[in-house]
């Protein structure tokens, strides 16, 4: 990701309880227990009282360089590049929490850690994902990564009331995950994504499309594959965007691409011309955390959802390292790792 550096402190979903509060927080007290959204909100701009957290216009401490970079400057973000703020994240025995007044979600006591942790991030992140197609009763939706963003957006389509959810991804453990929420899912190295999708919406194609795999795409069967691993290899793409070129292709004219997956750079040879003439909308960003968090706490009430679903491994802070090496090579079944300072 552009802007990281060695020695940053990792980790965007996090909570715990409340050791320390500035004199001007009125709004937490010592011992309360709070998940912290990994967007940092000021509460009071322009962005936040439109609910555009994610684009908070006034905690990114880096906002110069973010602006030569986009344009604008987005919202300080935990555990994330220099040019959301550089914001030491939630991997450690303490944080600190600037805008704390505002960048936290109280919890029940009734609740487990468990089932609140994922509130700070890929809960609602598959949420929005979701919310932003607009999904009728009518709709498929074809989800790419199973990844534990994308399980979050499987559940929380269902929720939403969709007809079919289709979910596309190689591991075979993410694929069993998604299967017991109810999806259908592919195998994109085992069969055609395009065929299959074809199959299941009558030759349609899907109404809604969901790209939560982002700028790391490992697809292997295509020749676009191999072309962004050659240019990446010669510093001419940051990013390699497989899944956003076959959403385009197989999405039902008139429908909806909602892109949760991040992307961080320059990408190349995107037909976006398709995308045009099939009057296809686009849906993006990074979370509005806060937008979404009093809705999906209420349904972890209600028993509608428990986010605990997709924990595959509990360790200490001190084996994360090791972690990492785990998931990154798909071992021993690992989906999501809870790390316990």
């Amino acid at each position: 990701m552009p802007g990281m550096k060695s020695g940053d402190v990792m980790g965007h979903e996090f909570m715990g309880e409340v050791v320390e509060v500035g004199s001007e927080n009125a709004a937490l007290g010592i011992g309360e227990r709070v998940v912290v959204p990994f967007t940092i909100i000021c509460g009071e701009c322009d962005q936040c009282r439109r609910g555009n957290f994610s684009v908070c216009e006034r905690s990114n401490r880096n906002k110069d360089a973010a602006e030569k970079l986009f344009g604008h400057a987005t919202a300080g973000l935990f555990g994330y590049t220099h040019l959301t703020g550089g914001y030491p994240g939630g991997q450690a025995e303490y944080v600190r929490v600037p805008f704390a007044d505002k960048t936290h979600v109280k919890i029940p006591e009734r609740l487990s850690d468990e089932q609140v942790l994922f509130l700070g991030d890929i809960f609602p992140t598959g949420w929005q994902a979701a919310a932003q197609c607009d999904i009728d009763p009518t709709d498929t939706v074809a989800i790419w990564g199973a990844c534990p963003v994308g399980q979050m957006a499987v559940r929380s389509a269902i929720l939403l009331g969709a007809k079919q959810v289709v979910v596309i991804d190689r591991v075979p453990e993410r694929q069993a995950m998604a299967r017991a929420a109810g999806a259908v899912t592919i195998d994109f190295k085992e069969e055609s994504v395009l065929d299959r999708l074809k199959d299941l919406t009558q030759g349609k194609g899907p109404e809604k499309c969901i790209d939560a795999v982002g700028m790391e795409s490992h697809a292997t069967r295509s020749f676009d594959a191999v072309y962004d691993r050659a240019k990446q290899a010669v510093m001419l793409e940051t990013d390699r965007p497989h899944v956003l070129r076959e959403m385009i292709y197989v999405c039902r004219p008139a429908g909806t691409l909602s892109v949760p997956g991040v992307y961080g750079g320059l990408i190349d040879k995107i037909p976006f011309g398709a995308a045009m003439n099939k009057g296809l909308t686009w849906r993006m960003g990074q979370t509005h955390v806060n937008r979404w968090t009093d809705d999906l706490l209420r349904r972890i009430q209600e028993g509608q959802i428990d986010p605990s679903f997709v924990i595959t491994h509990r360790v200490s802070l001190a084996e994360g390292p090791d972690m990492y090496k785990t998931f990154r090579d798909k071992e021993d079944g690992c989906i999501k790792v809870v790390l316990k300072p």
